[in-house]
């Protein structure tokens, strides 16, 4: 059974499964039709330096930028509509390849077109990320996004940080107003 995450209490993904190398970050969520529109979710990582800065763009791992520069971060497609079962949405992440610079990385889910079409979470339902073991598709830990936010349409969901030489996990579940854009101007 999966560990679900809890905000200020971080989770040690070493002790969790020790050895661990590849992670993948899924998200998943019940489909919805607002304002005649479906309801996209998007995932992205944020690869961050110890001051909090992406210290450049190509460490901003989304729809329009697949790959990190080191190949540690992949984002292999985008779902528009949250259909079918289980991820809807995944991001890759090998442990050992991340660039020795990057101190953070910070899981994020925001709505496509969320301006135009009015949608915001509270349009959303039976959202959660999950992080899994690459290697055996077993689930580490879970995180729903069962909070109401009747106006947010952006999510850091969580953080992955260096500790020890280690990687921990936790919740942070800080939501905003502005799309996408929002968090790219908060972290460059």
């Amino acid at each position: 059974m999966a560990i679900q995450l809890k905000k200020k209490s971080p989770l040690s993904l070493e002790k969790q499964r020790p050895g661990l190398h590849r992670i993948t970050a899924g998200l998943a969520w019940d489909t919805a039709k607002v304002n005649g529109f479906p309801v996209d979710l998007d995932l992205s990582i944020f690869l961050l330096g110890a001051d909090g800065k992406l210290g450049r763009d190509e460490n901003f791992v989304f729809y329009n930028n697949p790959a990190s520069p080191d190949g540690a971060v992949i984002y292999p497609g985008d779902s528009r509509d949250g259909a079918g079962e289980g991820d809807d949405e995944a991001i890759h992440v090998e442990l050992s390849k991340i660039d020795t610079n990057v101190e953070f990385l910070y899981l994020a889910v925001t709505i496509d077109a969320s301006e135009e079409r009015q949608h915001h979470f509270g349009h959303v339902k039976n959202a959660s990320i999950y992080i899994r073991n690459t290697d055996d598709d077993t689930v580490l830990c879970e995180y729903a996004l069962n909070e109401h936010f009747s106006k947010e349409d952006s999510l850091v969901v969580a953080s992955i940080s260096r500790s020890g030489g280690f990687w921990e996990v936790e919740a942070l579940g800080q939501a905003f107003n502005g799309g996408l854009a929002t968090l790219v101007d908060l972290y460059q």
